[in-house]
């Protein structure tokens, strides 16, 4: 089994959704992905609540309890051998006519999508480039993980291979914003810097777990490339990947997966990761 769609378990090739989903008409969906650890979720909670806030601000409704949708990846890791996967969890529109719709959106198509998770082992670095692509503005008061995914896209055409190299995103006033599939870190003189909220970027949940951990001060704010350029240490987050090391972004060269800070983080998010699995 590769999916679970509205409660039922499809292969791939079997899974499909209407043409006249809002989700395909009009790009109204939304979406979390993360991976598992022993076949549990890590940082369900986080990844949970942004995805109803992103629902609640375009007034879709979630037919499903967290438990539902749990159980759900339990299945599907167990229809995989157990293994691990990565896990896509979406919630489109649902199926209405041509046309917007005016008031609520009651009965969305949500899917969990499951693949093989494939990511590269704690500690490897990657490079970055400075995009051309301009980061676009949210489509509502803050950044939501939607289907509205066409300025990614365009920016990922500039990368060769992702696996290798990240992409970092300006604004249009030239300020640094976020990476392709990532949040970016920096650290100057043994303190971190990342791009404020208010550029426009998504609130990774892998962001939000450095912000709290409490290793380190972290400025946010609206700062120019030179700035990040100038770093000592300059990583990535995302959910899958974890904590990414960056070793150059230009001619700037970086600690990489040698910089303190960096190995503090990928200690205390590791133990994290292992806690949650205990309890």
């Amino acid at each position: 089994m590769d999916a679970w769609k509205d409660g039922t378990y499809y292969r791939a090739d079997e899974l499909m959704v209407s043409a006249y989903d809002h989700g395909f008409l009009y790009g109204l969906g939304y979406f979390e992905t993360f991976r598992t650890y022993n076949g549990k979720v890590f940082l369900w909670d986080a990844h949970w609540n942004r995805l109803c806030r992103a629902l609640s601000d375009f007034r879709i409704s979630m037919p499903y309890e967290e438990s539902e949708l749990l159980s759900a990846v339990e299945a599907l890791t167990e229809a995989n051998k157990g293994e691990d996967g990565y896990f896509r969890l979406n919630v489109s529109a649902g199926i209405h006519d041509i046309g917007l719709q005016p008031s609520h959106y009651k009965k969305p198509t949500v899917i969990l999508y499951r693949k093989v998770l494939q990511v590269a082992p704690r500690g490897t670095e990657k490079s970055a480039v400075w995009l051309d692509t301009v980061r676009n503005t949210p489509e509502s008061g803050i950044r939501h993980k939607s289907h509205h995914y066409a300025n990614n896209v365009h920016a990922r055409f500039e990368v060769q291979s992702l696996a290798a190299c990240e992409g970092f995103f300006l604004t249009s006033e030239g300020y640094i914003a976020e990476g392709i599939t990532s949040n970016i870190f920096w650290s100057i003189n043994g303190k971190m810097y990342t791009p404020s909220l208010e550029t426009g970027i998504l609130a990774g949940t892998t962001r939000e777990w450095v912000m709290k951990c409490s290793l380190f001060e972290i400025e946010e704010g609206l700062f120019t490339k030179e700035v990040l350029e100038k770093a000592e240490e300059v990583f990535i987050t995302n959910a899958v990947q974890e904590i990414i090391p960056i070793k150059q972004l230009g001619s700037s060269q970086f600690l990489g997966n040698a910089g303190p800070i960096y190995k503090a983080l990928h200690d205390a998010y590791t133990r994290c990761i292992q806690r949650e699995r205990i309890e």
